[in-house]
This record gives C-alpha cells, sequence and structure tokens, in this order.
C-alpha cells in the first residue's frame, strides 16, 4: 500500500469526473506568481495555501493559510517551503481556490475481502467523527459496479434529498470507477461541499492509498508514495522498494539516521526483534532492514551494497532464526558478494560483521561467510546453536 499526496489524488477525481476545485502545486513562490499571471482564477479567487507533504496537524502548526489574494499566497508559500517541522521538510504547497459553501459532506470507500464498502453522510468536515452515527454504508462485491439509481438511494437513505441526492450518487458511482480503475485501496473525500446558488459541487480535501505494486499498469502515474515515517524516502530508500516489488520474495530497507549499528536481517520477526535488543542494551541502530520468502541472491546482494554505504556504521549484525525454506547458502551468496563490492568501494572500514542464522543449508552457507576472514574482513559467525540476541551482546561489548 502506498499513501499518495492530496494534489496526486485530485488529479485522479479530476480524470474521473469527480469535481475538485481549480488547484496548483508548486516548490518555487516565484513560479507560483508567474502562473497568477496566466490563470485568471488565481488572481481573482480568494486562496488557500497548504504544505503539500505527510505532515498531522499541519493547520496548528501554521502550514495552512485561508482567504489569501494572489500575493498573499505568493508570501505564504515563501514562508512554508523550506520550513522543517520534526524530521520532515516542506519541499512543495497546494494552492487552491477556496470555495464558499453551503453544507460540508463526506464520502469514502476502502476495500475489504469481500470487495468494496463505499460510505456516505451528510455530515463531514471536523465534524465527521462527531457524526459517525450518520453515516450509510453499502457492500459493492468485487466486479460489481451499483448503479446511479442505487447509489441515489443510498444518498437519500443518508438524507440527502431532490437534485442533491442525484449529485451525490453520480460523484459516488465516479468514486467507485476511480477505485476500480486505479488500483486504489481506500479513497476518503472529506469534506465535499455545495454552493447551493449554482449546485457546484467539489471535493475540497482527499486521502488516498494505492496498490504501490500495480504502477506498472499506470503508466500516468507520475508521483512517488508518501512516506509514513515522518519525512520523505530517501533515494536509497526509493531504490529498495523499487526493487522489492521486482522480485520473488523481500527486501526492505529504511533508514535510521545516527545509529552505528547496521541491521541485516532475515524475516520480519527477527527485524523486530534484533532491532528492540540493540536498544534495549544501549546500542543505536541505523536502519530497518530484512530480506525473506527466498529473494534472489542479486537483491540481497543488493540490499547488503545499501546497508554498507550507512555512515558511521560501527557493526553490521546479519540475524536470524532458523529458516524454513529461505536456502542459507543462497542467500549468503548475496551477502558475501555484497560485502565484497562494498569493501573494494572504500566501505566498512573497521566495521565488525557478527553473523548467526539457521535453516536449509546452513553448514555450507556459514563456511562460505567465515572466510570472509581470510580477505580481511573483522567477521565473527555463529550457527544455530548460539541465542539469537547473543550476537547484539557481543557485538556491543567488544
Amino acid at each position: 500500500m502506498a499513501k499518495i499526496l492530496e494534489g496526486s489524488a485530485m488529479k485522479f477525481f479530476d480524470k474521473w469526473g469527480i469535481p475538485v476545485p481549480n488547484y496548483v502545486v508548486v516548490m518555487d513562490p516565484d513560479r507560483l506568481a508567474q502562473l497568477g499571471e496566466a490563470n485568471k482564477w488565481l488572481r481573482e479567487s480568494k486562496l488557500v495555501v497548504k504544505a503539500h507533504e505527510a505532515i498531522g496537524g499541519r493547520f496548528k502548526l501554521g502550514l495552512v493559510k485561508l482567504g489569501l489574494n494572489l500575493d498573499e499566497a505568493v508570501e505564504a508559500a515563501r514562508e512554508m517551503i523550506g520550513k522543517k517541522v520534526g524530521t520532515a521538510e516542506v519541499r512543495q504547497v497546494i494552492v487552491a481556490e477556496m470555495l464558499d459553501h453551503d453544507a460540508e459532506f463526506y464520502m469514502s470507500i476502502a476495500g475489504n475481502k469481500d470487495g468494496a464498502e463505499l460510505l456516505v453522510s451528510k455530515h463531514g468536515g471536523v465534524d465527521i467523527e462527531d457524526n459517525w452515527d450518520t453515516v450509510r454504508r453499502v457492500q459493492i462485491p468485487v466486479e460489481k459496479h451499483p448503479s446511479i439509481e442505487e447509489l441515489t438511494a443510498l444518498a437519500e437513505e443518508a438524507g440527502f434529498e431532490g437534485e442533491i441526492a442525484q449529485r451525490v450518487g453520480k460523484i459516488a458511482s465516479r468514486l467507485v470507477l476511480c477505485f476500480d480503475n486505479e488500483d486504489a485501496q481506500s479513497i476518503e473525500i472529506n469534506p465535499l461541499v455545495i454552493r447551493k446558488s449554482d449546485m457546484r459541487f467539489a471535493a475540497l480535501d482527499a486521502v488516498m492509498n494505492v496498490d504501490w505494486d500495480a504502477r506498472f499498469r499506470h503508466p500516468d502515474w507520475d508521483f512517488k508514495p508518501v512516506s509514513e515515517i515522518g519525512r520523505p524516502y530517501t533515494d536509497a530508500e526509493q531504490q529498495m522498494m523499487d526493487l522489492d516489488s521486482r522480485i520473488k520474495g523481500s527486501v526492505k530497507f529504511v533508514e535510521v539516521p545516527g545509529g552505528e549499528v547496521a541491521l541485516l536481517t532475515a524475516g520480519g520477526g527477527a527485524s523486530v526483534f534484533y532491532a528492540d535488543a540493540v536498544v534495549a542494551r544501549g546500542g543505536t541502530i541505523a536502519n530497518y532492514a530484512e530480506y525473506s520468502g527466498a529473494p534472489p541472491d542479486w537483491a540481497v546482494e543488493a540490499l547488503t551494497e545499501t546497508l554498507a554505504q550507512l555512515p558511521n556504521i560501527k557493526h553490521i549484525i546479519v540475524g536470524g532464526a532458523i529458516a524454513n525454506f529461505t536456502d542459507v547458502k543462497a542467500t549468503f551468496g548475496g551477502i558475501i558478494n555484497g560485502l565484497r563490492e562494498s569493501k573494494a568501494n572504500g566501505f566498512l572500514k573497521g566495521v565488525k560483521i557478527w553473523v548467526r542464522r539457521g535453516g536449509p543449508n546452513e553448514a555450507e552457507g556459514l563456511a562460505a561467510i567465515s572466510k570472509l576472514k581470510d580477505e580481511g574482513f573483522d567477521i565473527h559467525v555463529y550457527d544455530r546453536n548460539m541465542p539469537m540476541t547473543d550476537i547484539v551482546d557481543l557485538a556491543l561489548n567488544s
């Protein structure tokens, strides 16, 4: 699953006929001023400027400005872009037309084991949670698309009347189309607003998650997924994500700045187990990483090289329990090649390597990686008889 930013979601909405306000996403305030010269709505509308990043509580942080003219919007963009919030940095803003409206509604759709569930409420905005009992929902089976008449009936059940109910039903139908055709996993519109004087609807805010592994089906996807860890993905993290999407099995990698212990562990459980052990013993981890599900040796090699380039590391822990089907010899082949290549490129100076592993062909794999001692590596190798976290103690006390 990959979360996408509001601007990308708005682009999908526009593609599938879901009404949105006029908007632009900019990384340079001067660019916004130039766009204002070419776009009448930027000059004549009241504007909203929001940090276009995955940062919670943007309004309280001063990262949402309302009711601005173009000059004020340019200044607001100048104030926001480059601002650091925790580990995140605002790199771009979304500037949208501020629409006067008479009511705020709620609409969402999310996948489940039986298909998807569509939710509609006559109450939206910040008060939706206080009015959750007003939500009406319908289950949509796999490969089924409800008729506009059925969705209009759902809107009427939620309290909408007449033409408004019909329009809500049509927008709901388009939301289902967007969900199905864009390999979405969930979409939330809050609020969906209406200006009754001209019956103009618009989705003012959106949260959308898509199946990132389905992007090969979508040549028009021109966005990157949003990091859920409070900052943008690094280039190394993005490269490993791309590699992971192309292989059988799995390789994962997340950087943790400032850590001294790099983790190259087998399986998600072992990864968390070793990370907890390092921290509990007063150490600092430099990353989260795992290889699991019998990935190809070249993918493990790429993961090893990526990990070996982390700055300031003093130890690498190659850890894992006893594998059921992941061939230790094969995956260790990738690790060995990755370590050799990293050393040849000037990395791993003064770094100690600690290995504990069991599983199919473990004897051959452990024997092969032990031979790195003869090549000048400071490496310590243990089999399944060594308690898993004892190598953490050995590393931190060495």
